[in-house]
């Protein structure tokens, strides 16, 4: 395994991502992250029907994966944190930090129950997401409406964007986006309209907006 660069040498170092070829999902805050940094990264994207072929090349058969110098470094989160204090998207300030993980691990847990239905069908996927909408995304919700609504800054922490903001976008625009059968599109605006607005605020930050202006370039 090639030794690990400390934080001096990462401007120095090779970095690749790996994830499925989505504008979303747990790869995309780290893509920002490393942009906002301006740390130059290759993009490795695939579709759903490669996922087989990538998986078997990760350590826990999982994505997001950063490739570094040699070394292959895993768990969204944590890479989050890592990128995200490259780009000054994560706190200093220790209470602030925990705001932000605490954000991020309520997203995860939304996440992985929403992933736990993918390959179900026909009434069984009915029935699963129905009591995941009205369940825990429910919950989840209404918890970050209440945060937001706490902090009276328009971010979960820090009083500025953070990974925390991005992850939150990304799961809730998917949310709102009517792309998942079975789960209301209105209902991120139905029980948690500060962070439907919280949506457009991350949407028009001027580093996410450089990111896709940077995809297209």
């Amino acid at each position: 395994m090639a030794q690990l660069n400390s934080d001096e040498d990462v401007s120095m170092s090779k970095i690749k991502v790996v994830y499925f070829d989505v504008d979303g999902g747990r790869g995309e805050p780290i893509r920002i992250a490393l942009h906002a940094a301006k740390l130059a990264f290759d993009d490795e994207r695939f579709s759903f029907s490669e996922f087989p072929s990538v998986k078997a090349r990760t350590p826990f058969g999982q994505v997001p994966v950063v490739e570094m110098d040699g070394d292959m470094l895993t768990q969204s989160n944590a890479l989050c944190r890592y990128f995200g204090r490259q780009a000054g998207l994560y706190p200093a300030d220790a209470f602030q930090a925990y705001l932000c993980d605490e954000a991020m691990d309520v997203v995860e847990d939304i996440t992985h129950k929403l992933t736990s239905t993918f390959g179900l069908e026909g009434e069984a996927l009915k029935k699963a997401r129905e009591a995941i909408a009205q369940g825990p995304m429910k919950t989840g919700l209404e918890w970050m409406n209440k945060r937001l609504a706490k902090t009276g800054t328009g971010y979960f922490a820090d009083g500025k964007l953070t990974v925390a903001d991005l992850k939150v976008y990304y799961l809730t625009r998917w949310i709102a986006s009517g792309m998942l059968d079975h789960i209301p599109s209105s209902l991120v605006a139905d029980v948690a309209p500060l962070v439907a607005a919280h949506i457009e605020t991350v949407a028009s930050d001027e580093r996410v907006k450089s990111y896709y202006a940077s995809r297209q370039g």
